[in-house]
């Protein structure tokens, strides 16, 4: 019975001491926090901005050209002769279909890289997360984001923000 006693009490100590030292090899990062402080940011967002602009503005201009057609069909179709309507009519409903289609295709280009370019700020900020967990002894690094209680565990989000600026 002492030695079963021994045998039970040896072992906690010694899976108390793993624990310690896993915990101590395991860090929290705050990846959105990261994110949103990143000054990478601003400037990828300018380069977005300008690689999509004039498409943009050529986005503007056929909906003004639109809005102003449509305007003048409501204006002058009392005026109008019905095969002058009906032809402005086919032009109004062909100039929608140009522009929806139009706007779709540069909602999809621009959503498209907007993920690239967050990617690839993500895969720089997990290069500066790697480097920080190697330097400082770190195996495992989790998002704080995916945890729901954190008691002793380390915080390296303030080194891996000094890392990435």
């Amino acid at each position: 019975m002492k030695k079963y006693l021994f045998i039970t009490v040896t072992l906690s100590f010694f899976l108390i001491a793993l624990d310690v030292q896993a915990s101590e090899r395991i860090a929290v990062v705050n990846m959105s926090n990261i994110f949103e402080q990143l000054p990478q940011r601003t400037v990828v967002a300018q380069r977005l901005k300008d690689e999509f602009e004039n498409r943009v503005t050529d986005l503007k201009n056929r909906e003004r050209e639109l809005q102003h057609k449509i305007q003048k069909l409501q204006r002058d179709s009392s005026t109008m002769k019905a095969s002058d309507r009906n032809r402005i009519e086919k032009e109004i409903i062909v100039q929608r279909e140009r522009l929806s289609s139009k706007a779709q295709a540069f909602n999809q280009d621009n959503h498209r890289r907007q993920i690239e370019e967050r990617n690839k700020l993500l895969k720089y900020i997990q290069k500066a997360v790697k480097k920080v967990a190697d330097s400082k002894g770190y195996n495992i690094v989790i998002d704080t984001n995916a945890i729901v209680y954190i008691s002793t565990i380390k915080d390296i989000t303030d080194d891996v923000l000094k890392q990435v600026k």
